[in-house]
């Protein structure tokens, strides 16, 4: 019975984080369960670089696109083209991607549980116990864990439960609808099958950015905005329609909050640790979370694989410490440039100004495709900080 079972992890969220995480821990050789919620899709552009294709063994079939460059829309409607250049962006569809992920984690020996999440508690030994039901009104039923790692997105239902703080995370509120694409080789003005569009203008988000991102025979459109009260789905209908997509079939609709902060802890240091969104681990200004919640998942599987070798709860502080070491300056320069750039129309038009520049271009995809900071060009790191600052204090060309 399901309520006598013990298992050395229960990992609580089956997106790519939770996934990831209970896919190497079964490789481990550990008991590790996936509960993960019915129904759940994130609202999600999609986009996937390279290096986590890579890193986490990505098959090709999954790519529902090869993307070759983004066009960036500034509020006075100037497009700024920057092709990729060598390689390409994958995009994949979310329904599909995460199913392939937790799928592959049963493979390597996770037992999979569909559920909702309801609490933690603690049987009379000390053991964290994880209750959930599978069905609304159903009875609950409860599973023994000697670890427990949450990865149940943003405002986590675990976070809040083992940590301190986590019930204030800063979030941009995300919406996207997925449509049929148009048939063929017809495109608009705001389409095409191998471009990503991001769409920088307050009418469509004050803060943040909306985006048409194609998905092969599916394109996902959406906004985000922190703006309490803001309009998400008429922002969403009324980029449609002026982008020449407001005729194709609607597929479906999803909406959810994003962190844009990573938590300060992400264990309880005793048995619990959190990963992916329930870290906060979105990049700031471009909202892009799945690879860093594949490789939150991975350091949170390798801090709870030391702990359960060694029964010292400090290893678990390794899981943020790893993470941060990697991309916490990625995480600082994103959050500097979506608190500057972000905050106006007029401070909009010069970063879409600013990003016609070959330096700026060759240094973002570098970065992103790559997921670290280039260090190898510092005259070119020279010219766009200079060019930087030329834009934000207004005395650019």
């Amino acid at each position: 019975m399901m309520n006598d079972a013990v298992f050395d992890v229960v990992v609580i969220g089956g997106g790519p984080s939770g996934a990831t995480a209970a896919t190497d821990l079964a490789r481990a050789g550990r008991r590790v369960m996936l509960l993960d919620r019915a129904g759940r899709i994130k609202p999600c552009g999609g986009a996937i670089p390279p290096r986590l294709i890579k890193d986490f063994d990505i098959p090709e079939h999954l790519l529902v696109a090869r993307i070759n460059a983004a066009r960036m829309v500034a509020p006075s409607a100037r497009v700024v083209d920057m092709p990729v250049g060598d390689g390409f962006v994958g995009m994949v569809d979310r329904d599909m991607f995460d199913e392939w992920l937790r799928a592959r984690a049963a493979l390597v020996g996770a037992t999979r549980k569909t559920g909702t999440f309801e609490r933690l508690e603690r049987d009379a030994d000390g053991v964290s116990v994880v209750v959930f039901t599978q069905a609304r009104g159903g009875a609950e039923l409860r599973v023994r864990a000697h670890a427990v790692i949450g990865a149940d997105g943003a405002r986590s239902g675990v976070a809040r439960a083992a940590l301190k703080g986590a019930d204030h995370v800063p979030c941009v509120f995300a919406y996207h609808e997925v449509v049929r694409a148009p048939a063929g080789s017809d495109t608009t003005a705001g389409y095409h099958p191998t471009r990503c569009d991001v769409v920088y203008q307050g009418k469509y988000s004050p803060d943040f950015y909306a985006w048409i991102f194609p998905h092969g025979d599916t394109a996902s459109i959406g906004v985000g905005s922190a703006e309490k009260g803001f309009m998400l789905r008429d922002a969403v209908a009324r980029l449609r329609a002026e982008n020449g997509l407001g005729g194709c079939e609607t597929v479906r609709c999803e909406g959810a909050p994003i962190p844009l902060k990573p938590l300060k802890r992400w264990d309880n240091g005793r048995d619990v640790v959190v990963a992916g969104d329930a870290a906060g681990v979105v990049a700031p200004a471009s909202g892009e979370g799945i690879y860093y919640a594949m490789t939150a998942g991975r350091c949170a599987a390798q801090a709870v694989d030391q702990f359960l070798a060694t029964g010292n709860p400090a290893a678990l502080r390794r899981a943020r410490k790893t993470f941060m070491k990697a991309h916490g300056r990625v995480f600082w320069v994103l959050g500097m440039m979506q608190h500057f750039w972000y905050r106006s129309d007029r401070r909009r038009e010069r970063f879409v100004k600013m990003c016609a520049d070959k330096d700026v271009q060759a240094l973002t995809w570098q970065a992103y495709m790559n997921k670290e900071l280039v260090r190898a060009k510092p005259l070119s790191h020279l010219r766009v900080f200079v060019k930087d600052m030329g834009h934000l204090l207004g005395s650019a060309a």
